[in-house]
């Protein structure tokens, strides 16, 4: 194995840290307009993400930034060709970063009903249009020789990467739901059960059918290991989103979450594994497409990240999972304080 092959399945393990954590996030964004009946539960619902919400993004920043180094042919080229959908994802996640801030900074509830809308926006924006990208990539584009991307972006709305679309859009809400009825009390513990329910049917039927199409027309051909392996990566991510579902229906909050966890983390496994050798495949002729021998860096300037992220890399995870255990509690609202009625005035007697 080539440090390239190493350097593939750690942007795998990137992006499937990505979609586990940020996943819940866009989650909860998604549902609070839905289970936020009023100012103080969707505060309450923003609470549980608010610590640590930025920090989820970082795995994004880092995929990002390991495949500019470890393969700049596909940055280049993918780049090129997503530019408008990478653009409206960046876009909505600044706007989205922006309303956690600002929410709060006026006591005026029309202010914080529009950066409530803009939470809503901008987690719903990337849910959709992560799915619709990485469809493409499994997919492939056209790409010609040079590997330059001569397609257009109505190339990029087909029916396949539209069901990826639908798919993370389904896998994010059901992991959003299970996360709030595991980091919250009352009626918004209980509304998330019922919201993971729905979701949860969605989730197993698009991202089974999602998974299904890309191990039945998109799979790289001719590597029969990588071919197996990706078909039992996709069956364990079927197997843990029923576990999450059924975990769900008896209360089992913490291994519900944890099963939905596991479960975009395989498919994620599983789509990469299908993607290998090929980073981003050609539409035009399989022999323009790039892989991860004729896309990435040279061999010094691997040998040179893999060291630095040896270092680096458990002192990021050791701070982030200290993050977790220090905000592990569930978040309730205030109490509200008892209405007292006016005291009684006594009545004058008459002279």
């Amino acid at each position: 194995m080539h440090l390239s092959d190493l350097w593939f399945i750690a942007i795998a393990v990137l992006w499937a840290g990505y979609f586990v954590l940020e996943g819940f996030d866009f989650g909860v964004g998604i549902l609070l307009p839905v289970l936020g009946r009023d100012d103080t539960s969707r505060r309450v619902m923003i609470n549980t993400i608010g610590p640590v919400w930025d920090g989820n993004e970082v795995w994004l920043l880092t995929a990002g930034g390991a495949t500019f180094a470890a393969f700049p042919g596909w940055y280049a080229s993918m780049f090129s060709a997503f530019y408008l959908p990478l653009l409206l994802i960046l876009v909505a996640l600044i706007v989205r970063g922006v309303a956690f801030e600002y929410r709060g900074k006026r006591d005026s509830a029309s202010w914080r009903r529009r950066w409530d809308a803009a939470i809503f926006g901008g987690s719903l924006l990337p849910a959709i249009l992560w799915g619709v990208a990485f469809g493409n990539v499994l997919r492939g584009i056209k790409l010609d020789a040079a590997h330059n991307y001569v397609g257009n972006f109505f190339d990029l709305l087909n029916p396949y990467s539209l069901l990826g679309g639908v798919a993370t859009l389904a896998l994010f809400t059901l992991d959003g739901a299970l996360f709030l009825a595991l980091k919250t009390t009352g009626d918004i513990r209980r509304q998330a059960h019922v919201a993971a329910r729905g979701t949860g049917v969605l989730a197993v039927l698009a991202g089974g059918g999602f998974l299904a199409w890309t191990e039945v027309s998109y799979r790289a051909p001719g590597h029969a290991a990588t071919g197996i392996a990706s078909v039992l990566l996709a069956a364990a991510a079927a197997v843990a989103l029923l576990a999450a579902f059924a975990a769900n229906l008896r209360g089992r909050e913490g291994f519900a979450f944890g099963a939905a966890a596991a479960g975009i983390a395989a498919a994620t496994a599983a789509l990469f594994t299908a993607l290998y050798p090929n980073v981003l495949p050609s539409t035009i002729n399989t022999a323009y497409s790039l892989t991860t021998g004729n896309a990435s860096s040279t061999a010094k300037t691997l040998a040179l990240m893999s060291v630095i992220a040896c270092i680096f890399l458990p002192l990021v995870l050791l701070y982030q999972g200290w993050t977790y255990w220090v905000f592990r509690k569930r978040v309730s609202a205030p109490p509200q304080a008892p209405q007292v009625p006016p005291a009684r005035q006594p009545e004058k007697a008459d002279r």
